[in-house]
């Protein structure tokens, strides 16, 4: 049972904005305790159109909260027969959360996506208390992430170099953080065209 208590945590995530859309960057590392239980965990949820997740703590509460987002972001669209804006999307989010606030979930996520306002990145704690940033970072990693996040940010960066920025930060994160790791870096941009991952070939040159 003291095994069963190490719930697969550790990780780095990382949220930027930059000036036509926003960036979601993660590691694929996903440990049990001092085990590393997968090396491609999958850490970055496409939950809409232009709305993504990174997760960061216990994989099974990060994954059944994007389950349930996902259902009752289909429940909004049909009832309302309109396009749910990323405010809304947050909101909703932080109200699931704080309905199990004694018993939370075990969850630090970054959503980010692209509305009619433009692009938003929001972090959000584990009992719902969310902020709108510019850039963030989530899980065991995030300090040394932030070092490099926050050297390098600008608010009128363009796609490309927000790209580059956030693959430095895994990069880094997963250089120094025991936690964080896995085969690859995984990073998606969200701007009007929607959610498109960025090709494999490409981050692994920039992580070079």
């Amino acid at each position: 049972m003291q095994t069963l208590k190490k719930l697969k945590t550790g990780t780095t995530t990382v949220g930027i904005a930059y000036k036509d859309g926003v960036v979601l960057a993660a590691e694929s590392k996903s440990t049990l305790g001092y085990l590393v239980s997968s090396k491609t965990a999958e850490k970055i949820i496409k939950i809409e159109d232009r709305i993504a997740i990174t997760t960061a703590g216990g994989s099974g509460d990060t994954q059944a909260l994007a389950r349930i987002l996902k259902a009752e972001i289909n429940l909004y669209k049909l009832t309302r027969n309109t396009e749910i804006t990323v405010k809304a999307t947050i909101t909703l989010l932080a109200n699931i959360m704080q309905a199990v606030r004694y018993y939370p979930y075990m969850a630090m996520l970054i959503v980010g996506g692209f509305d009619k306002d433009g692009g938003h990145i929001y972090s959000i704690d584990p009992v719902g208390g969310f902020e709108e940033e510019k850039c963030t970072s989530t899980g065991s990693g995030s300090p040394i992430a932030y070092g490099v996040i926050e050297d390098g940010f600008r608010e009128d960066m363009l796609k490309e170099e927000a790209v580059k920025l956030a693959v430095r930060a895994i990069r880094s994160a997963r250089e120094r953080d025991i936690f964080s790791g896995g085969k690859e870096i995984v990073v998606v941009t969200i701007d009007k065209n929607g959610v498109e991952f960025v090709n494999k070939d490409k981050i692994k040159e920039l992580a070079k």
